[in-house]
């Protein structure tokens, strides 16, 4: 069987609110489950493509302070 994890995160979350979006993120940390770690991968794929480079480098400003 061929799976396309990227394909199948997008297809699962394509139309879900921002109230979704959240819930789904916060249950991912909350519970800590290392399956749930790709799918957060590929949203935060999806985040950084569609980021500015100001926006980029805000966020690895919150990753390089948070992780020194």
């Amino acid at each position: 069987m061929n799976l396309n994890l990227r394909n199948a995160v997008i297809h699962n979350v394509t139309g879900n609110s921002k109230e979704q979006f959240q819930d789904t993120i916060d249950d991912a940390i909350q519970n800590g489950a290392e399956k749930m770690l790709p799918g957060l991968g590929v949203l935060f794929e999806v985040i950084w493509q569609n980021s500015s480079t100001q926006e980029k480098d805000e966020m690895l400003d919150v990753l390089t302070n948070t992780l020194k």
